[in-house]
């Protein structure tokens, strides 16, 4: 709006006045819808700015020549390095660290690294060739081969392998495998990047050529997974954010006590299972069969543990590979536990048909066969673990081999009643509560166990346990199963007893023998 004292000037006056408002007005409008249009543009453009960048984010490492190896991997870490600078904060669950992280490891031969332990070493040693290659003098990209210098050299065959000149870094051309016809960082270059850092580290980050990541594989080893944790670590002195032991100081109190607090869960866990398995096998099935619960929950504290670990103490390198071993043992030494547990269990359920006697022969036969379906499940369990932590089954299978040989030769006499065990079982001479002459010993069969028989003596009430072996090799004699019991009297009768008497004798004795 126009003020007083320019509607007070004369005609002319006025109206330049006039013509210099609207000339003003029309240049803010002409801002202002300058303003809105690029407003618009980029809000147009932003979305397939993003889309572009997530693409290139989360496409695969280019491992076609050692130069798209090399450029792929840097590319990848630097992409890492300024996620850690703008949040302070290694957030290891952030979709996008995890797409660089995996273009980073794309470029690493890991076909001989063990299966539990392969991403976190395949971590760590992208991490410490970062450091390296930070402090090392890194060729410039022309010296570097491409598939022009490849296919110029005659081919892949003609270039199995490029070293960088002055370090002990090799990127090799795979031949066979998933990942063959790609040029990857070699298993031994894996192998021995931790030892190489450790004796590089002394030496400055370098200020020519590519850029570095200061620090980098610090934030790998100390950054909690939480932020919280994070906050409260970033608290502490210095000192405690330094690595001993090939762990950082402040997560071995933590690492401490998660192992004790696991240890007592096992313990309590086992106790209270053992206890009211104890009171529910006699009483009632469904809860006996309910108390299978505690060991599957004892078989999983280990394996939190190492949750824990590795997502909130992101333990690495070292010590995040023996805490997985030895929570993987202990999982798989529970989970035998539980595969026994579930036997019983099932046979259990079994026995209390009331087709089967529980103190039967054919009960005795399903809790041995019940055993040894559960030694059978625990050694495959055992060797598919094994092979899980690294141990080679075929070692493990030799000595298997040769301790049970070993076994064999030294327990030979539990052998063979184990055997019998399973002859009397199958061919079933006697069962529970029957008589029997085994020998010297006249008595009622009370127990059929794998090892022994138990008889009870009918005069003497003692209890004698006779190995199985030898009840199968003696001649038995079975009076529980005899139709009738026969027995041989003499009756002396007078001469002079009278015929009518004789008669009414025999038949007294006729009728008492049809009861």
């Amino acid at each position: 709006a126009m003020n007083k004292e320019t509607l007070r000037q004369p005609g002319a006056c006025r109206t330049k006045c006039l013509a210099t408002v609207v000339m003003t007005r029309l240049a803010n409008v002409r801002r202002a819808a300058l303003v809105a249009f690029l407003l618009f543009t980029s809000c147009a453009l932003e979305p397939g700015m993003a889309a572009a960048d997530q693409t290139e984010v989360f496409r695969p490492a280019d491992t076609s020549s050692p130069r798209a190896t090399l450029k792929s991997f840097l590319d990848a870490m630097n992409g890492i390095h300024g996620l850690i600078e703008s949040r302070q904060f290694l957030d290891r669950s952030d979709p996008q660290y995890r797409a660089l992280l995996m273009q980073a490891l794309d470029t690493f031969d890991t076909s001989e690294l063990p299966v539990f332990a392969r991403a976190d070493r395949a971590g760590e040693a992208a991490f410490s060739l970062k450091e390296i290659l930070d402090r090392l003098e890194v060729p410039l990209w022309k010296d570097i081969p491409d598939q022009t210098a490849i296919e110029a050299a005659g081919g892949p065959e003609q270039l199995p392998l490029w070293r960088i000149p002055g370090m002990r870094i090799t990127i090799a051309h795979v031949t066979e495998g998933p990942q063959r016809h790609e040029y990857l960082f070699s298993p031994g270059t894996l192998e021995r990047l931790p030892s190489y850092f450790e004796d590089t580290r002394h030496l400055p980050y370098r200020t020519t050529g590519t850029a570095v990541s200061p620090k980098i594989l610090r934030w790998y080893f100390a950054a909690p997974g939480n932020p919280f944790i994070a906050r409260l670590v970033a608290q502490l002195p210095e000192w405690t954010k330094e690595r001993k032991f090939g762990l950082t100081v402040w997560k071995w109190p933590g690492l401490l006590l998660l192992a004790l607090a696991a240890i007592a869960l096992m313990v309590m866990t086992y106790r209270l299972q053992r206890r009211l398995a104890d009171r529910s096998r006699e009483t009632s099935l469904v809860k006996y069969c309910l108390t299978l619960v505690f060991p599957i929950a004892a078989m999983l504290i280990p394996l939190a543990l190492q949750h824990l670990a590795y997502e909130i103490l992101t333990v690495r390198g070292s010590p995040l590979e023996f805490v997985r071993f030895v929570t993987t043992l202990v999982a798989l030494g529970a989970s035998f536990v539980v595969v026994f547990a579930a036997s019983r269990r099932l046979t259990a359920i079994i026995v209390a048909s009331p087709n089967i006697r529980s103190q039967g022969l054919d009960a005795q036969f399903i809790r041995l066969i019940s055993v040894v379906l559960s030694i059978v499940v625990s050694v495959v369990l055992f060797l598919f673990g094994g092979q899980y932590i690294g141990l080679p089954v075929m070692a493990l299978l030799a000595s298997a081999g040769v301790g049970g040989l070993a076994v064999a030769l030294a327990a030979q006499a539990t052998l063979k009643n184990l055997f019998g065990t399973m002859m009397i079982m199958a061919d079933k001479p006697f069962r529970v509560g029957e008589r029997n002459i085994v020998g010297v010993h006249d008595g009622v069969v009370e127990d059929i166990g794998l090892r022994s028989t138990r008889i009870r003596t009918r005069f003497a009430e003692h209890l004698i346990s006779i190995p199985n072996d030898e009840m199968a090799r003696r001649d038995i004699e079975n009076l529980g199963r005899r139709p009738a019991r026969f027995r041989s009297a003499n009756i002396r009768i007078p001469l002079d007893t009278p015929r009518e008497k004789v008669e009414s004798a025999v038949t007294l004795i006729r009728a008492t023998l049809k009861n």
